[in-house]
């Protein structure tokens, strides 16, 4: 029997074991997204179209997984896309698209580069994914101007502190919130999705 990933896909764990099930999940991925509808890597890239002035700038796929929303920003016109993912088997997948300029296994004690006027990071952030703290991190690596375009779950938005550190650096003005819409994540799982995006102060 085929094992049913997003009946634990949103369980806390630690980046080793998040790096496991993703290697594990590589094979069926895209498939098992696909017949619940996923809908947030298209949601993100006409977003971030909709605010980018310039679509051959360097894009940075925080957590690009097999490609989804690679795939999503290439068809949005994007044209220079750079992925990071912590596994390697999705990394492997994404490879074989053949629409990303370049592809690393992330470290996750590395600093974000700090060289991408716009970043992506579509359904990463958030339980059972990367940590909440990722957020400031990558507003942190983009450049004044820059934009980043990510999407809070209703898992994620569950949880208050999502939107508390949204605030942190809404409240003071290191960033602005230029979009921000819920609707469809995985519509067949009944979940949904906001999606944003913030110009780094």
């Amino acid at each position: 029997m085929t094992k049913n990933f997003l009946e634990t896909a949103y369980a806390e764990r630690d980046a080793s074991e998040t790096q496991n099930m993703y290697n594990e999940w590589s094979a069926s991925y895209e498939a098992d997204m696909g017949r619940n509808g996923y809908a947030t890597p298209a949601r993100c890239a006409a977003a971030l179209a909709e605010h980018a002035t310039d679509k051959s700038l360097p894009l940075l796929d925080f957590g690009c997984g097999t490609g989804l929303a690679g795939q999503a920003f290439v068809d949005a016109g994007f044209t220079v896309i750079d992925g990071v993912d912590l596994s390697p088997d999705m990394i492997a997948q994404a490879d074989a698209k053949q629409i990303y300029r370049n592809l690393q296994i992330l470290d996750v004690d590395a600093p974000i580069p700090q060289d991408y006027p716009l970043i992506a990071a579509v359904g990463v952030i958030g339980a059972g994914a990367a940590p909440l703290s990722t957020l400031s991190s990558l507003l942190h690596a983009l450049p004044s101007g820059g934009l980043l375009v990510f999407s809070f779950n209703d898992h994620a938005l569950a949880d208050p502190r999502s939107a508390a550190h949204l605030n942190e650096w809404l409240d003071c003005g290191a960033a602005r919130l230029l979009f921000a819409q819920h609707g469809a994540h995985l519509p067949a799982q009944g979940i949904e999705s906001t999606v944003y995006v913030v110009e780094k102060a």
